[in-house]
This record gives C-alpha cells, structure tokens and sequence, in this order.
C-alpha cells in the first residue's frame, strides 16, 4: 500500500503525535511505501529526507505560539496527491483538516483529541472550528482513537456513528525498556516529560517540592510557551538547586531517565492517552497523574496513582512520598508492533 501520514510536526520534534506518528510510520515501512508530510516551522530541518525507509517531507509552516501549523505549501501539494490511504492526525492543528483534499482509496483520521484548548483563546478557536471537524469525520472511512475517553468525547461531541469509530491504544517500544530494569533508582527523583505547558501541570509539582524532604528533586525534559513562568516560580520558591531543565535528549538518555527516575508525574488538565504514562511504567516506574481525562484511566491505585483537581500541594507531596517507595508490576501495555497490526486490519478492510 502507499500510506501518507500527516500531522503538525515530525521527529525529532517531541511530543506524544510525533511519537505515535514516527512509531507506525516506520513499522508500516517494513512492507508498504509510507509518506509523511509535516510542518517545519523553525525552517532548519531538512525539506525531504528518508529515515528507517520513511520517505519525510516538510512544509514552510506559519505556527504563532508553536501551534496550527498552518502550511498552504502542504495544501498546495496534497491536492496533487494521489495515495491508497490518508491517515490524518490531530484534531488541534490544520493540516488534519487539509489532508481531506489528498486522493485516496481510504481516509484514516487519529484525532488525539482532548476537547479543550490550552489557552481560553484556543479553547474559543477550537470551538469555532468545530464544523469544520464534524466534516472532517463525515468525510472519513474511520476514525480512530486512542483511548475510551476519547472515543465517548469524540462521539458526545461530534455524533459519530458508532460503527465509525474505534480504540487502538497508543504502544510502547517494549523491546526498548527490556534492559533498563538493572539500573537503580537515582535518590528521590520526581520526572516529568513533555511539553512546558500551563495544562500539563507541572507547576504543581514545583509548589509541592518544598513541602518534600530536601533530598527530592525534580527533573523536567522537555520545552515549551509555560517555560518562562516556570523558571520564575521556580525562582521564587528558590528551588533552583532542586530542579533541572533538559532538552532535545537522545533517546537512550531519556529511557535511563525514565528507569532513574523514582516517581513519575503528569498532572495534565486533559489528555487523549499519555504516552509518557506508558512509557514509565513500560520502564517500571510508578506513576502519579491527575484524575481527569484519559489520564484516569491509567489509575489503578498500584502502580499508578491518582489525584484529584483543584491540585492540593499538601496532598500530592504526601502522595508522592508514599508512591516513591512502590514498585511497578504486572503492567499490561501494547507493544507498536500490535498496533501497527491492527492499524493495518482497518487500512485493508472493506
């Protein structure tokens, strides 16, 4: 089959569409012809590449605050495109929308929707575009989501028929986490990973880390528009020696940070899955998030725990001392290869 997946950025930009793109593109290479076209905001990386036999193309791109990812270079070039299937990702950036306008046998859409905006001027944006998503999935032969909280949002909010939709839950590189289990945890060591966001909630980790012997600390990887607000709360609580940023981290890196790490911490407002939830526990870390959006539904109160909004700083640093002592077992996560199995039983089915 030829296969063009299009989504808003591609690796090595970090994040958990990039991830989820980047994982069964290269896996669907190893016996179909797979195309990604991706925004290239920044300009600097390379217009057309091939990596692990994925052909990437990139499009100039207008991104105010590193989001939409608006390319009518992209548009221009998917109206003269010609694929068996069109798998579309991210409901939150337009070139989901253009790739609608790409000739296809089959028109495949992951929306990795959460419902909200991640400011109240997105939030507003989201819903004025609403009509343009309700044809989005009219037009598509399926649409697949990534967790049951996004199905059931996605239905409640959209009326897809229910034949329409289904879950194919995000993967782990299983594979990739196999020999991190002999290294040790590194003292009392709170990670997070991802985007610096106000709605991804790192905050509250920061303004519960005073409330926490001073042996805690709390290492951030990732970037973001949140960064600066960070840094100045993080000032202010003089917290600098307790917190470190990282950046751009290879990937072997950042899977012995996962496997250091004594507790993982996602607070998000809401989230379509959580990849980097996956990705700890896949590296036996227990794991501490909000109770809200798909993220609750990885609370198992064993090796995963839950918290509920508004963040009391009292109450998460109490949680935290009790899960940094706790050790991971009998997770049952999805491999990509899996995935990758079931994505292509929807591409070849009638």
């Amino acid at each position: 089959m030829r296969i063009l997946q299009v989504c808003p950025r591609y690796y090595p930009a970090i994040g958990g569409v990039e991830e989820h793109v980047r994982n069964i593109s290269e896996r669907l290479a190893r016996n179909n012809a797979v195309t990604v076209f991706a925004c290239n905001p920044s300009g600097k990386l390379p217009r057309k590449e091939e990596v692990n036999h994925v052909l990437i193309r990139r499009f100039k791109s207008f991104s105010p605050s590193d989001a939409y990812y608006i390319s009518f270079e992209m548009l221009k070039r998917l109206r003269k495109s010609d694929f068996d299937i069109v798998h579309g990702h991210s409901y939150h950036a337009f070139p989901l929308y253009f790739s609608r306008y790409a000739k296809r046998k089959k028109f495949v859409v992951t929306p990795h929707y959460h419902g909200r905006g991640h400011t109240p001027f997105r939030d507003f944006l989201i819903r004025l575009y609403k009509p343009l998503g309700k044809k989005i999935f009219e037009e598509a032969d399926r649409v697949i989501s990534v967790s049951n909280y996004e199905k059931e949002l996605l239905i409640k909010h959209f009326g897809i028929i229910k034949d329409k939709i289904g879950v194919v839950r995000n993967g782990v590189n299983l594979a990739e986490f196999s020999h991190l289990e002999s290294i040790p945890k590194e003292g009392k060591t709170i990670l997070y990973v991802g985007r610096v966001e106000e709605y991804k909630g790192v905050q509250y980790i920061v303004q519960a880390l005073p409330l926490l012997d001073n042996d805690f600390n709390l290492k951030i990887v990732g970037e973001g528009p949140y960064e600066n607000k960070l840094v100045k709360l993080i000032n202010n609580l003089r917290l600098n020696d307790r917190v470190k940023f990282y950046r751009h981290l290879p990937r072997e890196e950042l899977l012995k940070m996962y496997a250091k790490a004594s507790v993982f911490a996602l607070l998000s407002r809401y989230e379509a899955f959580a990849l980097t939830i996956a990705e700890a526990l896949a590296a036996k870390t227990p794991c501490v998030v909000a109770n809200t959006s798909a993220l609750a539904e990885w609370v198992d109160n064993k090796n995963c725990f839950g918290i509920d909004y508004p963040i009391d700083s009292n109450k998460l640093a109490d949680l935290m001392s009790e899960v940094i002592i706790r050790k991971v077992t009998d997770v049952k996560l999805w491999d990509w290869d899996k995935v990758v199995s079931e994505l292509t039983r929807v591409y070849e089915e009638d």
